[in-house]
């Protein structure tokens, strides 16, 4: 697949009719500050289109890019740790569980990025589980290989592995561009 043009839509915090507007949906899904924004601009080959930043819980809504006029990307705000008020984060965790179980969409792919470093968390493995139980199709992404020695590579992507199970596990670093093609390919 080729994204020749891409164009943010909107953000949105709950029922909104975009949602049910018949275009596909591909979510990323993943922990705060695990590269979810970045993923999306790398992907897109448009940096800055979804908003990075280094402070955890900057997006705290369901951002929709349409992807050639056919798709939609959404990305979704992270789950774990923000810097946020608790009632922010309360509402956040609210909007990633109607958007998920909740709200009828039945997304094309969901898209679940860990760190490859650290590994699938705990909040990793329960979101994987939720979403096996609502049968979304999932791919996930061991982001943040760049970050990773040599030495260790092949050790923690194989740990990454067992935890999953039979999910395809794509190596991925949005900030060297390794493993863009995969996913590509997995999403389309």
């Amino acid at each position: 697949m080729k994204i020749d043009t891409i164009e943010f839509i909107k953000g949105v915090v709950g029922e909104d009719k975009i949602i049910h507007n018949g275009l596909a949906q591909v979510a990323f899904i993943g922990r705060s500050n695990v590269g979810k924004s970045s993923t999306i601009n790398v992907l897109t080959g448009k940096k800055g289109m979804a908003k990075v930043s280094c402070s955890p819980g900057r997006t705290q809504q369901a951002n929709f890019f349409l992807i050639n006029n056919k798709f939609y990307l959404v990305d979704l705000p992270g789950y774990g740790f923000a810097k946020a008020p608790k009632e922010v984060r309360d509402k956040i965790h609210e909007l990633i569980k109607w958007y998920f179980f909740l709200s009828g969409i039945e997304q094309k792919k969901v898209v679940l990025i860990i760190d490859a470093k650290v590994g699938p968390t705990k909040d990793d493995l329960e979101i994987l589980i939720a979403l096996e139980d609502a049968k979304k199709e999932l791919v996930v992404i061991a982001n943040k290989i760049d970050k990773l020695k040599k030495s260790e590579f092949q050790a923690k992507f194989k740990k990454i592995q067992e935890l999953i199970g039979d999910h395809l596990v794509i190596p991925f670093s949005a900030e060297k561009k390794l493993g863009i093609k995969e996913l590509l390919k997995a999403i389309e």
